[in-house]
């Protein structure tokens, strides 16, 4: 399928406009360094929200809300019975987070639908900017409750209990949050309640040094990556540092750093795809002249094909097993995800938009989670990639360049033009 760009849209996204509306932002819940502090549902995550409603409404958009303050602005097509198309990405950030993950997503996704309207091109369907409900997970875990909850992966109330660091628990922080936008017209909870859509797009920064390093502009991202969580308990005996010979010990420490150098050799993986990460390690009784009888650390083990995925994971307690000479172990499996391919339909948009536009680009799979994960099930989904700066993400040093940003837009824009015509 070949693509015919429109120069006018193109053309009609404006890069000093988004730039401006991304500082905008990044000043509410601003940190040293140049970073963001917005936790959701707070009162500086309700001060953005209505900042962006704000830009939407002054253009012809109309703001809608969900049961878990999913935020909507919708464009209206020309066929009003026609699913719509949506795009978008969360407006939360971590504790010590940056001014681009996610938020760029949810102003790149405005940016694009004010060029398709100041360009004069009509949709068949409408389009709708989406701002998820805690996707980062920083004060209330897990994250992407409210594209979960959208999706029917999750009933609405699973997280009710759920208490921050203060001891709010999410289900009255959530209350609240309603309450402070019972202005805003309340919608039906996505799939739950309501039809599918016909599309999802999602941009955002790579969060990774890929696209920087090679020099490129734009990635087509072709899904995201398979994940398994483990916990691993490694059990020994306490003893006398000075007095408990070496060939005594039952030595938790010394057996959980054999057990990780096994599974290094495990995870080796000269092509530098495959990602595992021992991230969490606590000791106990953490003495420094106590030989340690409990160690417990965390195994982060990512790859985008399930075949790697499933063989290395499910051979890591045996490697455990084998490594260790005096104590004996546990391990818990926290999460599985099996990776998550997008769709042709939207995958091959993005491609051609970015070819179409002259802009280098290349095919890359996405290493952290996303919302857009979530729409797989109901819909045609994808996402576009945009380089940030050495790789840095959740970090108040994260930065994407105002040319690079205005890029992503673009590419959208057209994406959204063709599937919202389809």
């Amino acid at each position: 399928m070949s693509t015919t760009i429109a120069p006018n849209l193109v053309a009609a996204v404006s890069e000093a406009r988004q730039w401006d509306r991304l500082m905008q932002l990044a000043k509410i819940g601003a940190i040293p360094g140049d970073g963001v502090n917005r936790p959701c549902l707070s009162p500086e995550d309700r001060e953005a929200r209505r900042l962006f409603i704000g830009w939407g409404e002054a253009i012809g958009l109309t703001a809608s809300i969900d049961q878990l303050g999913n935020l909507f602005l919708r464009h209206e097509g020309t066929d009003l019975t026609a699913a719509p198309v949506l795009s978008g990405s969360h407006m939360d950030s971590q504790p010590k987070g940056g001014r681009f993950d996610g938020i760029y997503g949810v102003i790149a996704a405005l940016e694009a639908v004010q060029a398709l309207r100041e360009a004069g091109i009509t949709t068949k369907r409408p389009i709708e900017v989406v701002g998820w409900t805690n996707e980062e997970g920083g004060r209330f875990a897990p994250g992407c409750m409210g594209s979960m909850a959208y999706a029917g992966f999750a009933p609405p109330d699973t997280w009710d209990d759920i208490r921050d660091n203060a001891g709010i628990a999410w289900a009255d922080a959530l209350r609240e949050h309603l309450a402070a936008e019972a202005d805003i017209t309340r919608r039906p909870l996505g799939v739950v309640e309501g039809p599918a859509p016909f599309a999802y797009v999602e941009a955002h920064i790579e969060q990774g040094p890929i696209l920087e390093q090679r020099d490129t502009d734009i990635g087509v991202v072709t899904g995201i990556q398979g994940s398994r969580w483990f916990s691993v308990e490694i059990h020994g005996r306490s003893d006398h540092a000075g007095t408990c010979p070496v060939g005594m010990r039952q030595d938790a420490m010394q057996d959980a750093i054999r057990a990780i150098t096994a599974l290094n050799a495990l995870m080796h993986d000269p092509t530098d795809v495959l990602r595992f990460t021992v991230a969490r390690m606590e000791v106990f009784p953490n003495a420094s002249n106590s030989v340690a009888d409990l160690v417990r650390f965390s195994i982060d083990f990512r790859h985008p094909d399930n075949a790697v995925l499933q063989a290395r994971g499910n051979a890591i307690e045996g490697v455990i097993a084998a490594s260790l000479r005096h104590c004996s172990y546990k391990l818990f499996e926290r999460f599985h995800a099996v990776p998550a391919v997008f769709d042709p339909l939207v995958v091959d948009a993005v491609q051609r938009a970015a070819a179409s536009q002259g802009l280098s680009h290349m095919r890359i799979p996405s290493g952290a989670f996303h919302d857009s994960q979530f729409m797989i099930p109901l819909c045609p989904s994808g996402m576009i990639f945009i380089p940030c700066r050495g790789g840095v993400s959740h970090n108040p040093a994260e930065y994407a360049s105002p040319e690079h940003c205005a890029a992503g837009a673009r590419v959208l824009a057209q994406v959204l033009a063709e599937l919202a015509n389809t």
